[in-house]
């Protein structure tokens, strides 16, 4: 065995020679030889030695580099990190690892400590949408780049604070649409989170994009402050009301004052509202998915079977909507009703709106 371990590492070393002479009698490497010869005796007599060692050090940089330096795969999506202040670079790296931004929290330490040691560190929120070496991360943490870049994100009119949850949540990395939810229902705060386009850092919080619906909402009513105070009915019954309008019309003004004349009277008369889009928001059910166990559920938002608005908004409006909540359409119609196409057909009577169904439902 030993004996042909000997004859092994002579047949390597054979070849090895074999290869040498051969790059070393190469027209073109004799050529690069004399060039560099003539440049500086050295480089031209140790040519192949140098070679050597950058071929060397080459080498094992790109195993550091495949090992420990670039970015993991898979790199995680839109990756959020707060670095609080008073944190150690221990604790720093280790969660960086933790949440697999970098393969080696050992060599992040290194080259934070080469760019100036923990202490120039910049606590923060720092934004990673895509994969960034370990070098990258070090560089970043060192100047306080937090990589945060605003993001557009519209709010449609009349979405419920459940789908502004899941817009938001597809959309922000920091957001929580549990910690989102729990603030507007404890708050009572739908129908006031103004359905607009909004710019969001990716650290905004739930609490913060609350903050900036409500003030652009009461921002945004201050202009009909006087109609509002005209028409001498409470500012949530007004919102509540004209959630509903914006879920059962369509897009148009009159058609949403002519909807807001026909509710406001059928509270007026003491007769139940009798709308559908108040299930949406309890049950999820809309006018061609609900049944009769739906409607004869006994629940807050059946205005079938009980009186008056719901006991909150069931969306939050937008402008129109809550313009024609102040300023209804006095009308003789009694009833209402919008196709699949969003046609809207009144009736002044019962039998009238059951011939309407017929027509345009059935």
């Amino acid at each position: 065995m030993k004996k042909k371990l000997v004859e092994f590492r002579k047949l390597i070393l054979e070849k090895f020679e074999i290869f040498r002479l051969k790059i070393a009698t190469h027209p073109k490497i004799i050529m690069w030889r004399l060039r560099l010869f003539g440049i500086h005796p050295f480089l031209g007599s140790h040519f192949l030695k140098i070679s050597g060692v950058i071929v060397t050090v080459l080498f094992f940089y790109s195993c550091i580099y495949i090992l420990a330096w670039r970015a993991p795969r898979p790199f995680p999506n839109e990756m959020l990190i707060s670095v609080e202040r008073g944190e150690s670079l221990s604790q720093i790296a280790n969660t960086f690892e933790d949440k697999n931004v970098i393969l080696s929290s050992f060599w992040l330490k290194v080259f934070i400590v080469l760019w100036g040691g923990e202490k120039r560190v910049t606590a923060g929120d720092y934004y990673f949408p895509h994969a960034v070496s370990v070098f990258s991360v070090a560089k970043r943490l060192h100047n306080g780049d937090f990589g945060l870049i605003a993001r557009r994100i519209t709010i449609p009119e009349g979405t419920s604070s459940i789908e502004m949850a899941e817009i938001l949540q597809k959309e922000l990395p920091g957001f929580s649409a549990k910690d989102f939810i729990d603030e507007v229902v404890k708050n009572n705060y739908e129908g006031t989170l103004f359905p607009d386009t909004y710019f969001f850092m990716p650290n905004t919080n739930g609490s913060e994009i609350i903050l900036m619906m409500r003030e652009n909402f009461f921002r945004q009513i201050k202009q009909y402050e006087k109609d509002i105070i005209k028409f001498q009915k409470p500012l949530d019954e007004i919102i509540i009301m004209a959630s509903i309008i914006e879920d059962e019309t369509n897009s148009t003004l009159e058609s949403k004052r002519i909807v807001s004349g026909i509710l406001w009277k059928r509270l007026r008369i003491d007769m139940p509202l009798q709308v559908d889009a108040p299930f949406i928001y309890y049950n999820g059910k809309n006018s061609y998915t609900l049944t009769k166990e739906d409607l004869g559920e006994d629940h807050e938002y059946n205005t079938y079977k009980n009186k008056g608005l719901p006991p909150t908004a069931i969306t939050n409006p937008g402008i129109d909507s809550i313009r024609a909540a102040i300023t209804p359409t006095n009308t003789e119609y009694l009833y209402f009703l919008s196709d699949l196409k969003g046609n809207m057909y009144y009736a002044k009577n019962f039998d009238d709106h059951k011939r309407n169904r017929e027509l345009y439902l059935n």
